[in-house]
């Protein structure tokens, strides 16, 4: 699969919900199973909300980690995306 356009509004695929577990953490339910984000994952996904476009993401994730090289920023957002796309988690 070709890296998300900058310009699509990635959201959560159809079946895939939040759930509360353990009181404070989330999980990622999906048809297949369920998945526990923590750190950039989970701030990530959490934006995929499809108001958001993948470029409004990166710009947020280089806001919040200005530390951080704009390039590979931009880079793991879309290979992280990609991959949840693969999986099915994620829709553009």
């Amino acid at each position: 699969m070709p890296a998300p356009d900058p310009n699509s509004k990635p959201r959560l695929a159809a079946g895939c919900r939040w759930a509360e577990a353990n009181g404070s953490e989330r999980m990622l339910m999906f048809p297949e199973g369920a998945l526990r984000l923590q750190g950039t994952g989970r701030e990530i996904l959490e934006r995929c909300d499809g108001q958001r476009s993948v470029q409004q993401i990166v710009d947020e994730m280089q806001a919040q980690y200005k530390t951080g090289e704009s390039g590979r920023i931009e880079q793991e957002v879309s290979k992280f995306l990609e991959s949840l796309q693969q999986k099915r988690i994620v829709d553009f």
